[in-house]
């Protein structure tokens, strides 16, 4: 690509350029990704792993208003 600013592009340039970056910021995403799970797999893991409160814990709100008064 000659130009070197996005300004100077031509429309074809520009749509060439957008894709080009799109195509890379893909294959790293596809290539990093190592979680070989199915779905149904990762919210079988969520439900074995949440966590619930116990009854009359302070909820979050209420924890970030302790924190931000002292």
């Amino acid at each position: 690509m000659a130009t070197e600013r996005v300004g100077d592009m031509t429309m074809d340039e520009l749509n060439s350029f957008v894709e080009e970056k799109i195509d890379k910021r893909i294959q790293i995403v596809y290539w990093k990704r190592t979680d070989t799970r199915t779905m149904d797999e990762v919210n079988e893991s969520i439900r074995r792993n949440r966590w619930t409160p116990p009854p009359g814990a302070k909820s979050s709100l209420e924890l970030l208003r302790e924190d931000r008064d002292r």
